[in-house]
């Protein structure tokens, strides 16, 4: 999540006109070329992955995935933020007990990014009970990755980066907790796996349980791969 804001109706765009004319678009020349993915899609979902992501308008899962419609179950709010089992028994809750529980997803995918408003405000105490009280509430799920960094005297961006990288770390943690989730991972049918998205760059890191670190796609490519397929 930014804390920026742009008024993008000041210059003519992002308006609810705009919007329509891209639903247009769509039912004209996208849709009919992809006729026959909605159709099989019409019947029923079968994604492979649960993205649970920040609701930052920067972050769009399928374009930097490039996965294709049914592909993703997808699940957005401020900060990436998963609370632990039986502390906020809500929607993050409901959509990772229904993928896992009902849809049989393959992986959950935890992907923070860069430049993140939520993480920033945390960081600096600028979010507060009187004027965003659900957002504080909110991110008290994530305080003790607060507290994991301001043990580590950082200074400007690297502060930035590594609250970003360890709120995905405590994140897993309460991940694991959810009772689907943990028999899934005791039977060996789900993978889980964090991610921190460079908007800038467009490039994402991977955690690394074994290293405790974020490594580039080659590398998390060549640790996930089986010996003889290397």
């Amino acid at each position: 999540m930014s804390n920026e804001h742009h008024n993008d109706n000041a210059t003519g765009g992002g308006d609810l006109c705009s919007l329509l004319r891209g639903v247009e678009e769509f039912t004209r020349d996208i849709f009919p070329n992809n006729r026959d993915l909605f159709k099989s899609l019409a019947q029923g979902q079968a994604p492979h992955t649960l993205f649970i992501t920040c609701a930052d308008s920067r972050v769009v899962p399928e374009m930097i995935t490039q996965t294709q419609p049914g592909e993703l179950f997808v699940c957005r709010n401020i900060g990436n933020i998963v609370p632990s089992y039986g502390q906020m028994l809500g929607g993050v809750s409901a959509v990772i007990e229904y993928a896992v529980a009902m849809l049989s997803v393959r992986q959950i995918v935890i992907c923070g990014h860069s430049d993140c408003g939520a993480m920033k405000g945390l960081m600096t105490n600028t979010t507060n009970a009187q004027d965003m009280p659900a957002v504080t509430a909110w991110l008290r799920n994530a305080e003790a990755a607060r507290s994991v960094i301001l043990t580590r005297k950082l200074d400007g961006a690297a502060t930035a980066t590594a609250l970003v990288q360890e709120n995905i770390r405590l994140q897993l943690m309460h991940l694991r907790t959810h009772p689907a989730v943990a028999a899934r991972l005791a039977e060996g049918r789900l993978n889980v796996q964090g991610w921190v998205y460079d908007i800038e760059h467009g490039t994402v890191t991977v955690y690394d349980d074994a290293s405790g670190s974020f490594q580039s796609i080659s590398a998390a490519q060549a640790r996930g791969l089986p010996p003889e397929t290397r």
